[in-house]
């Protein structure tokens, strides 16, 4: 529980690197890594399921990443729901039922801690430009 609350202190403190697409490479490879330790610690992936497991998610991220944001925002949520389930088996194949459903959850809250801290970071250059 300890290593838990040390990993998600250090996520939400490295959040900071986060940035848009122009964002630098290695802060993004930091990010990623992050994603995977936490991934990882929060799913309790074995050594094997992680060999099996990250491949598959690279496949998925790369899904979700090509719809087109350009589209309406119904379609484009409904073209992430319709990779969310066809990659379901796969995950349950590697994770079982429960697992996944926990995935989704747990990459659901990551990303949200994201942008919770992106926000609050913007925010506070906001406040300290305009003191100045």
């Amino acid at each position: 529980m300890r290593y838990l609350y040390i990993l998600s202190v250090f996520i939400l403190s490295s959040l900071r690197l986060v940035a848009q697409d122009d964002m630098p490479e290695g802060r993004q490879e930091k990010i990623k890594a992050l994603y995977v330790a936490y991934i990882t610690q929060e799913l309790k992936l074995t050594e094997d399921e992680a060999q099996k497991f990250w491949p598959v998610h690279t496949q998925y991220e790369n899904e979700i990443k090509a719809v087109k944001t350009e589209a309406s925002e119904l379609d484009r949520q409904q073209s992430i729901l319709n990779i969310k389930k066809k990659y379901q088996d796969k995950f349950v194949k590697i994770l079982g039922v429960t697992r996944t459903d926990n995935f989704y959850r747990t990459d659901a809250e990551f990303r949200k801690k994201l942008v919770e801290r992106l926000k609050k970071m913007r925010e506070n250059g906001n406040q300290r430009l305009r003191r100045n």
